[in-house]
């Protein structure tokens, strides 16, 4: 049977020196909303591969990511994993815990990763001082659901060569000699999970992608050479 980690394993608390380096760290992010919810928690360091919120379990916590990386997933009954997002230095998770209803996903470090954990108590107390910390929030919450919206779009419309190549196209890139490179390293487990396929259809597509022409790899990172054709 498959170990279940429980939530919160692999964290540190970050004390000494290492906790002036956050708290500095912190007064430099440049959104003053994100800045001001940081400020109000504790600093908290994750191994790689640490489940920080655990789909279904309670918790009121939000946690805003001062460096490292994330995905947040959903879970099936065989533990089949559907990836619904990463997020990155000052992102933030955990937010629809203001209701007090137990997590909708779940939530897993996938690099060392620090967090500034704020109670939900802090939260609220930093609503209350700051109306426009709410909307912010707000303004997030919903482009969030519109993107989620989007996923279940193509989920349902999409065969899984639309949904790779519509993956592919809205991930972040770096211009390098006159193509995108893919910020990200992603695995074809990785990509199977966020496009809800299995590992084997990713690699056939991949592969009908890099022969046509339209991808190729540098560094572990996908290159889109051009742009994929709507269908296949």
């Amino acid at each position: 049977m498959r170990r279940i980690p429980r939530a919160g394993q692999g964290m540190h608390e970050t004390r000494g020196g290492r906790m002036g380096v956050w708290e500095k760290a912190i007064r430099k992010i440049p959104d003053p909303v994100v800045r001001e919810l940081a400020s109000r928690g504790r600093i908290r360091s994750f191994a790689k591969n640490s489940l920080i919120i655990r789909e279904h379990d309670c918790g009121g916590a939000l946690f805003v990511i001062l460096s490292g990386r994330v995905k947040v997933y959903v879970s099936g009954a065989k533990g089949r994993e559907m990836v619904l997002d990463h997020y990155g230095a000052t992102d933030y998770v955990g937010e629809m815990a203001l209701d007090g209803r137990p997590r909708s996903a779940s939530v897993c470090t996938l690099e060392p990763t620090v967090c500034s954990v704020v109670a939900r108590a802090a939260l609220r107390s930093a609503i209350g001082a700051d109306p426009e910390i709410a909307m912010r929030m707000i303004a997030t919450l919903i482009g969030r659901a519109r993107n989620a919206t989007a996923n279940v779009k193509s989920l349902a419309l999409m065969d899984v060569y639309g949904r790779v190549a519509r993956l592919l196209l809205s991930l972040e890139y770096v211009e390098c000699d006159g193509v995108r490179l893919l910020r990200e390293r992603l695995t074809q487990r990785e990509i199977a999970n966020r496009v809800g396929a299995s590992r084997d259809m990713i690699s056939r597509i991949l592969k009908d992608l890099r022969t046509g022409g339209y991808i190729g790899m540098r560094e572990q990172r996908i290159m889109i050479l051009r742009r994929p054709p709507a269908r296949w």
